[in-house]
């Protein structure tokens, strides 16, 4: 039972970081990045690493594709800025 676990999570993070890999837009990206975050840490909890599990969960999850939302937020709004008032 708990090799099927296993494989499960495994093809879940598989397909997280197929989907990462090919998603184009930067927003869409960050979100995708979010779920293969999650999809880790519970491939880590399953493994029986909960501690790193929890720390992939914080940063993986929440805190890299916020930062990064937030700079795709900035350098869009410096590229509509630059091109000025039509």
């Amino acid at each position: 039972m708990a090799d099927v676990v296993v494989a499960v999570t495994l093809l879940g993070v598989a397909a997280a970081a197929t989907a990462a890999v090919a998603v184009r837009d930067p927003v869409r990206q960050a979100l995708v990045l979010s779920v293969l975050g999650l999809a880790l840490a519970v491939l880590f909890t399953v493994l029986q690493a909960p501690d790193v599990g929890l720390s992939q969960l914080a940063v993986g999850t929440a805190v890299t594709p916020l930062l990064l939302l937030l700079t795709v937020r900035k350098v869009r709004r410096r590229a509509r800025d630059r091109e000025g008032p039509r």
